[in-house]
């Protein structure tokens, strides 16, 4: 199915129009079902799990302190510290146990976290990248996925390769190879092809001016989508959605209204397909916004 997004003029412009497929996707991502604006204390939320029915937890990039927030009330209704300030990027849950990412790669795994005497062990997954910020759980595989920000590695070999692996929950060990390999060139053929209305740049190629879409494919979250099995990456630099099929193929790009979406780094969905999206403060209140599902 293609999908053509179309805007007035470029996607910095605060005159641009924002339309997406929400037959293709599940989602209206241009009108939320619900807004809630956090208060300062999670001004850099950069990460957010579904708790239950009514809460999701959460964490914040400076300090190492899970919370967890009532929806129906709108409040912090508890909060645990389970390590030392860091750069704490992603936050998922696993049955009774949360996990907690740190942008250089070590994982927190905490159990019994609403209990005075819960307790934390930390993995270091040796992962090769040095800033991770996507982690969620893949329930049918019995593994997390950490989604690597940026490039792997030196040299042109890495340039435009993008990737995920996985942390096996049984063994406690990272995959040796990423379990998930995209490639940013691809990607920016694909935009080309759907008529993506981006922000373009030029560059040469084989020393001809070319002008392609200005995608940094840079990953700030990703999930799984509980009735699908698509997996859903956002790029908060980019303003943009990528919705790939499970063995990897690229089947939407959306892009996102900076107004709703301030900066994208946390996504969760409930068993029922309604997904959450958490926006760090920056210039503007921090939020989690709600989409229902439609795809039912």
């Amino acid at each position: 199915m293609k999908i053509v997004i179309i805007a007035s003029i470029s996607l910095i412009s605060c005159a641009s129009t924002y339309k997406n497929n929400d037959k293709a996707i599940g989602y209206n991502l241009t009108k939320p079902d619900l807004v809630i604006v956090l208060p300062d204390t999670l001004r850099e939320v950069s990460g957010l799990t579904i708790a239950d029915s009514k809460t999701f937890a959460c964490v914040q990039d400076e300090n190492g302190i899970i919370f967890i927030y009532d929806i129906l009330n709108n409040k912090i209704s508890n909060q645990y510290s389970f390590h030392i300030a860091g750069d704490y990027e992603g936050i998922t849950k696993v049955d009774s146990l949360l996990f907690i990412l740190q942008s250089d790669g070590i994982l927190f795994e905490v159990s019994n976290y609403q209990k005075q005497n819960f307790k934390t062990i930390q993995h270091n997954t040796l992962i090769p990248a040095n800033n991770n910020e996507g982690l969620c759980y893949d329930r049918d595989n019995n593994r997390l996925l950490i989604a690597c920000k940026g490039k792997i590695g030196k040299g042109p070999e890495n340039k435009d390769k993008r990737v995920i692996y996985a942390f096996d929950l049984e063994s406690k060990t990272l995959s040796n190879e990423p379990v998930f390999d995209f490639d940013l060139q691809a990607i920016k053929d694909f935009a080309i092809k759907e008529e993506l209305d981006l922000p373009a740049k030029n560059r040469k190629k084989k020393g001809q001016p070319i002008t392609e879409p200005f995608i940094k494919f840079s990953t700030s979250a990703i999930c799984i989508h509980p009735k699908t099995k698509q997996l859903f990456l956002l790029s908060a630099t980019d303003y943009l959605l990528f919705v790939f099929k499970y063995d990897g193929t690229l089947e939407y790009i959306e892009k996102l209204d900076p107004h709703v979406f301030n900066k994208a780094e946390g996504i969760s969905f409930f068993d029922n397909g309604d997904m959450l999206i958490s926006n760090e403060g920056q210039d503007k209140k921090p939020t989690v916004i709600k989409f229902e599902y439609k795809n039912e």
